[in-house]
């Protein structure tokens, strides 16, 4: 008998994308199939998600759900099955999942997510006819608070369901007021170190934290450094305070989505045994960002234009990254300061350096299979997207030495280049000389082509499917599953 895995999380895809949370929530329930688990995905049900779903199912209706009126909808996604929580009061509304038109957070975000949590706890425990699960697994903040209603608000008489909590990213913990308390329809016991209170106020995140049974983060670098003041947030005690139950999972990429031999949004596919096919791709690249035509390398990068991506540091090094001979294709959104000075610097290097603001899914893959080298200078990353595209393209990663990013990138120093085994280029420190030494020798490493041929290669060769992390999750809910039949 498989085992039922309820996932809760605020964005999958391919509904709805705000950053790799969704690429993991939707991605990682097709590779459990093949080791047990056969998991239903709970999602909020925004404008975009119903439109996608059509004619869905009721399985439920709440009359006031955290005082709301909401129903279940019941629906498939590919292999997935799929529950939508049709709240119209909570999520039938312009913007994004927590933002609105301006950018500007929902100021009603904490009860928007207490209800998906309200509702996803009475799923998982029994409360909806005909739905019965193993294990609840809650995704990042915003689901977090499944896990409390869980523990400290059941349903009546229901069995004790064991509960999975991943951290995605430490930096956002849904911290809110103490006055949100009364509105969450928790007992007054709640209240206390040991349920939702944190800091004077009500913690999503820690709450998770306290009350999970297992917790995961995306790589094994990070599981280890959220117990340090620099990347706890604040919460690195409780996170040492539970240090055996914390575990480390990197994330795997959809490599049927991420596979330049098929993408049909590259103008030439190819493999790494037909890597000089990628030039159609370098072209096409530098007509789209209006670069000069050049064979010298072309730098990618597809980020958020945030403190904690290192965005602020690449003004810095343009005039060093265009005067060794590199040019720079950036595709991101974010901070206003950093893209006016990174627009400054395009202007400054036309030609040279060229700046897209915005996302788009179909360019961020054409920049992979185009691009030489892509640049993730995070000065934290879980675990990282990005430079797994960059591996499997033959985009060679240059990332800073830390969480997912020293997990899965192999520095080209002189003995793993002589053992056959480098993938990409590691710095440490996120600043400008220690960014502008990374780009030098990256681009060193380029003018070496059959060196640089066979950091691609290797890079191609590793596999970053699902299928290890998939089982590690697999073995969690069976372990846990067992100790709570």
């Amino acid at each position: 008998m498989p085992i039922n895995v309820l996932s809760v999380a605020s964005e999958a895809v391919p509904l709805i994308k705000t950053g790799g949370l969704a690429d993991v929530a939707g991605a990682l329930p097709a590779a459990l199939l093949a080791h047990g688990a056969a998991v239903t995905s709970l999602l909020p049900g925004y404008p975009a998600v119903l439109a996608a779903i059509g004619a869905a199912r009721t399985v439920h209706v709440w009359d006031a759900l955290l005082g709301q009126p909401a129903r279940l909808l019941s629906a498939k996604l590919g292999s997935t099955d799929l529950l939508v929580l049709d709240a119209p009061g909570y999520f039938a509304r312009p913007g994004g999942p927590y933002t609105d038109a301006a950018g500007q957070d929902w100021d009603d975000n904490w009860r928007r997510f207490a209800a998906l949590g309200r509702a996803a706890a009475d799923i998982a425990s029994g409360g909806v006819a005909g739905l019965r699960f193993d294990v609840l697994h809650a995704h990042d903040w915003q689901a977090a608070m499944a896990i409390a209603y869980l523990r400290l608000a059941p349903v009546q008489a229901a069995p004790r369901v064991p509960a999975v909590l991943t951290i995605h990213n430490m930096a956002f913990q849904g911290w809110y007021d103490a006055g949100i308390f009364a509105g969450l329809e928790l007992p007054d016991t709640a209240w206390s170190i040991d349920g939702v209170e944190t800091y004077g106020g009500v913690g999503f995140l820690k709450s998770g934290l306290q009350l999970a049974d297992v917790i995961t983060t995306v790589s094994p670098t990070y599981a280890r450094e959220i117990v340090t003041t620099e990347f706890g947030m604040g919460l690195e005690g409780l996170v040492a305070l539970r240090g055996d139950r914390v575990r480390g999972i990197v994330n795997g990429i959809d490599t049927a989505e991420w596979n330049p031999a098929s993408d049909t949004a590259l103008a030439a596919r190819y493999s790494a045994r037909s890597l000089p096919r990628r030039t159609a791709n370098k072209r096409a690249l530098e007509q789209h960002f209006g670069l000069e035509e050049s064979d010298g390398p072309l730098f990618i990068m597809v980020t958020r234009l945030t403190w904690q991506k290192g965005a602020d540091v690449i003004p810095e090094v343009l005039d060093h990254l265009v005067g060794n001979g590199g040019r720079l294709a950036i595709l991101g959104s974010g901070d206003a300061a950093i893209a006016a000075a990174l627009h400054a610097g395009a202007a400054r290097h036309p030609g040279k350096v060229a700046v897209q603001i915005g996302y788009d899914e179909a360019l961020s893959h054409r920049m992979q299979g185009g691009g030489d080298a892509i640049l993730v200078p995070s000065r934290f990353e879980p675990c990282g997207l990005t430079q797994l595209y960059g591996l499997a393209y033959g985009c060679v990663p240059v990332v800073s030495r830390t969480g997912g990013l020293s997990d899965t990138v192999i520095d080209a120093n002189p003995a793993a280049i002589a053992a056959g085994a480098a993938t990409g280029v590691q710095f440490d420190g996120v600043h400008y000389h220690a960014l502008a030494a990374a780009i030098s020798r990256t681009i060193s490493l380029y003018q070496q082509a059959h060196i640089w041929r066979q950091i691609q290669r290797n890079g191609m060769a590793a596999d970053f499917s699902w299928g290890r992390s998939a089982a590690d999750y697999a073995a969690i809910y069976q372990q846990l599953a067992g100790a709570h039949p």
